[in-house]
């Protein structure tokens, strides 16, 4: 029976996943992919919220059922290869792994790492910028919401808040399955070209 992969892009924010995830698009064959950042975003777009209550309940009860949903639906579907990003911590683990073990899924996880005060300045930059979006900066948004300087937006992490959540989900500890880790804390340094070689290798091999 070819075997079939889930590969998690894990570690704290701001550790440039969303590159990596570009990168097994470009080098993987027919991978499926599912995000929790896109499912917020396309709720709040839908749904939005008033306050920051009604932001949590939406990701509760809305964000995190649909996301489980889909990849449970991808593996039900025995799908070869889904990729995942996300800083996931313990909070996720259970239920992804439940699913793994369910379908017959060889998880692999990266887990991209750097030193805090450098992604600080990334995560502050990020916020900042004029793509980022409202929902993920304010407390109150629905849909066709604008703020042209971002600067003004009400829900802005704190540097002391950035590190205490690092810390308490412990993103860079997170491991399910087989790991990799990637030091990501010069991006200019990173050669993904070794790992993304044994990915591909292990993958075909294991599928021919």
């Amino acid at each position: 029976m070819k075997e079939k992969f889930l590969i998690l892009l894990a570690g704290p924010p701001c550790t440039g996943k969303t590159y990596l995830l570009d990168l097994l698009k470009e080098h993987l064959e027919e991978i499926f992919v599912i995000t929790p950042d896109e499912v917020k975003i396309d709720f709040a777009e839908k749904y939005g919220f008033c306050n920051k209550e009604e932001k949590r309940r939406l990701e509760v009860e809305k964000v995190w059922p649909f996301y489980y949903h889909i990849l449970e639906q991808y593996m039900y579907a025995w799908k070869k290869v889904i990729v995942s990003e996300y800083p996931f911590s313990d909070k996720q683990k259970e239920r992804i792994a439940n699913f793994s073990e369910k379908y017959g899924y060889h998880v692999i996880t990266i887990r991209l790492q750097a030193d805090f005060d450098i992604l600080w300045q990334r995560r502050y930059q990020r916020d900042r910028r004029p793509d980022r979006h409202l929902s993920l900066i304010m407390t109150h948004y629905h849909y066709g919401d604008e703020l042209e300087d971002r600067n003004l937006a009400d829900d802005h992490i704190t540097r002391q808040q950035f590190h205490q959540i690092i810390e308490d989900r412990q993103y860079n500890h997170f491991q399910l399955g087989e790991l990799f880790k990637v030091d990501v804390t010069d991006f200019s340094k990173v050669d993904y070209a070794p790992l993304l070689r044994h990915l591909c290798t292990h993958i075909f091999t294991k599928n021919k």
